[in-house]
């Protein structure tokens, strides 16, 4: 069995970065035994002879979790039985930060593992004008220190040596830093002869956090709180004056260690950055006018790569149909699978330029500065700065948004977080948003700068987020629970991003779009061409001849195209969607959009897929595009557009609050283990979108 290697580290460490730099593609993700935080492992080629596996553990400030991400730590280091128990642990430490570091560090040490002390961002405290003894700092601390750049790779293979060294059987274990002289020997004897352990501060660990260790029996739990009632140990005193102990001993070693050049630290780009970026004022302004630079990009770039896809599909559909025979086969193809399928695959252009700019924003250090930002704000809504990273991930998904929301202390922001995510336009909403705006909003600009649809998109995107944020500040009425919650940012410097990091991350999302929108796509596609190509008894053939018999002068194309339409309506799709016309009816839809509702409550990226195959399949020009074969529909009760403006926004507005997204409700469920949450989360939403579209409907009639 090959040797465990742990990575361990405060958050925005560099731990990430190592464990990829370590194993480049040897990687896998699953879930920690018994609860649902990611698990990253690896394997390493330490030397020709032997592999090693590297586990990345969550990242944390200390052995006392706040979070479920951070127990996961405290899971693996205080139970030997752990499959993820390591031989060696690799304190992943900010150079630039090294006293809060070392916190860490010194619990990680007195648990009696193999420890090296892996200093990242040497260059940043460098340019923060530090100097770092590193001899100095290994001999205080015990242990192998070494220098590392987890983005170049620099100092990788003294990281490996330093590894190779610590599992000789020879090797020496270090020290512990902090001596356990107030705790009473008895109570610690007794915990270690219970539970048949040799280490001191594991047995206060036990003792302290029993409640919180799952891999601990009901039974052994209680015995634990029997022996501290005993003794009188008192956690959370211990836990408190622990920490600052620690922090008073080893700022003394970090004051040897790290010193400034000259005793002067330079102005650096970071800090003057700050001042801007986080000011009260001026830091909401920057972060709305990039936001607005997005949304502006995401139709302007995205216009010619868009234009070839759908002229690519539409010669695609042409040449299967000149090649093919006509039938059966040939219209399912066309008219169900690559109608279905163009109509989502033309948006990858959006979503990859959606994606690079929430990439470069995350590689550069200023999504943290978001979150700081946003902290006070989300406060007077019952939430935190932490809630930010799902609310703005799930402008990409939903679903690694609710999951990133395991990182929220409190229980009660961490379930409101949960239950609002959703709100927030995803980028399968996207499809829907360039198509209707591109239909009713002008290709104006603002100042020449500024597209009228760029600031649309950016407003629906906004309402969103609004919407999120009243429905968080409702839920606190709500919900009582009594828990208060903290917020811990460690900002990191700016700094370049990482080009082929973005490139992977945009690789990765638009593969991930397509390709699960594409299962259902196809599926939904084909099931919808079957039931708009038949339907009961010999309804086909009797609306053909009653078309041919009302309109005998028609020219022959003509005809066949008003034919394709009267047999659509007189499918089972047709039928079904009159079924339900009346419910939608007052929000300005007709029977082909109720069709495309129900379908996209699969995924919301259905409904552009469905629209394309209902027109597809509606006998119009087969080269014309979706959207162009939308804006040119007729309302056959009022001779003008089908998708007027007041249509449109109204599609816009439920698209922005409805919950269709059956990933989405599985991960909810998931998250909160229970059917109970996911129900109402999409009751509320739905109930939400209807009555917003109802409304602004009706006033823009």
């Amino acid at each position: 069995m090959n040797p465990i290697i742990a990575l361990v580290g405060n958050p925005n460490c560099g731990k990430t970065s190592l464990f990829n730099a370590l194993t480049g593609l040897r990687q896998k993700t699953g879930n920690f035994p018994g609860v649902t935080v990611d698990r990253k492992s690896g394997t390493m080629r330490l030397d020709s002879q032997t592999d090693v596996r590297i586990v990345d553990l969550p990242g944390t400030y200390s052995l006392y979790p706040k979070s479920p991400d951070e127990q996961v730590v405290l899971d693996v280091l205080a139970n030997p039985q752990s499959p993820d128990y390591p031989n060696v642990t690799v304190v992943v430490a900010d150079a630039s930060n090294l006293k809060r570091n070392l916190l860490l560090f010194s619990q990680v040490v007195d648990l009696g593992f193999h420890t090296i002390l892996a200093l990242n961002m040497v260059d940043v405290a460098e340019a923060h004008g530090l100097e770092l003894d590193d001899e100095l700092l290994s001999e205080r601390l015990g242990v192998p220190v070494v220098f590392i750049n987890a983005k170049s790779g620099e100092g990788l293979d003294n990281l490996r040596f330093a590894i190779k060294g610590e599992l000789l059987e020879h090797a020496e274990r270090p020290k512990p830093t902090y001596p356990l002289t107030r705790i009473s020997r008895d109570f610690i004897e007794e915990v270690k002869d219970k539970f048949r352990i040799d280490n001191d501060y594991l047995a206060l660990l036990m003792a302290g956090q029993s409640q919180k260790l799952r891999f601990l029996s009901q039974e052994h739990k209680g015995q634990l709180e029997d022996i501290s009632l005993r003794h009188r140990f008192e956690q959370t005193d211990f836990q408190a004056k622990e920490t600052m102990d620690r922090y008073a001993l080893l700022g003394k070693i970090a004051e040897e260690s790290v010193r400034p050049k000259n005793n002067v630290r330079p102005k650096t780009l970071t800090r003057q950055l700050d001042r801007i970026l986080l000011h009260p004022v001026w830091g909401y302004l920057a972060f709305f006018l990039i936001l607005l630079l997005i949304f502006n990009s995401i139709f302007s770039l995205a216009e010619y790569p868009m234009d070839w896809i759908e002229a690519g599909v539409a010669a695609l559909s042409d040449w299967v149909k000149s090649v093919l025979p006509e039938g059966l086969l040939t219209s399912m193809l066309t008219d169900g699978l690559i109608a279905g399928i163009g109509g989502v695959v033309v948006f990858i252009p959006q979503i990859a330029f959606l994606f690079t700019f929430i990439s470069l924003l995350e590689e550069s250090g200023y999504m943290a500065r978001v979150m700081v930002l946003m902290d006070k704000l989300m406060r007077k809504v019952g939430l935190n700065g932490r809630s930010v990273v799902p609310l703005i991930s799930g402008v990409a998904c939903a679903v690694p948004a609710i999951m990133s929301a395991r990182t929220i202390q409190s229980r009660k922001d961490r379930l409101i977080t949960i239950m609002v995510t959703p709100l927030v336009s995803c980028s399968a909403r996207l499809p829907i948003f360039t198509v209707m705006i591109g239909l009713v909003v002008p290709e104006k600009t603002v100042y020449g700068i500024f597209n009228y649809q760029g600031l649309a998109l950016m407003g629906f995107y906004l309402m969103g987020f609004v919407s999120a944020l009243v429905s968080a500040w409702v839920m606190k009425k709500i919900l009582k629970v009594k828990d208060r919650s903290f917020f811990v940012m460690e900002m990191p410097v700016f700094q370049l991003p990482r080009f082929n990091h973005v490139a992977l991350t945009v690789w990765n999302a638009v593969r991930a779009f397509v390709m699960e929108a594409g299962k259902v796509i196809v599926a939904v596609s084909i099931i919808l061409w079957v039931l708009a190509s038949y339907g009961p008894g010999d309804s086909f053939e009797k609306v053909e001849q009653q078309v041919r018999t009302e309109q005998p002068s028609l020219p022959e194309e003509d005809l066949k195209n008003e034919i394709a339409s009267a047999q659509l309506e007189a499918s089972y799709a047709g039928r079904f969607g009159h079924f339900i016309e009346p419910v939608i009816r007052p929000l300005g839809y007709d029977w082909k959009i109720g069709i495309a509702l129900l379908t996209s409550f699969a995924a919301r990226e259905v409904f552009v897929g469905t629209m394309s195959t209902i027109y597809s399949l509606g006998g119009d020009d087969d080269t014309d595009t979706v959207r162009n074969k939308m804006r040119t529909e007729i309302n056959p009760e009022t001779g003008g557009p089908r998708f007027t403006p007041a249509v449109a926004f109204s599609l816009l507005v439920f698209y922005v609050f409805a919950m269709m997204c059956m990933s989405t409700l599985a991960t909810t469920y998931r998250e909160t283990k229970s059917w109970w949450y996911p129900f109402i989360q999409f009751t509320y939403m739905t109930g939400l979108a209807y009555v917003a579209a109802f409304v602004t409907y009706q006033v823009m009639v």
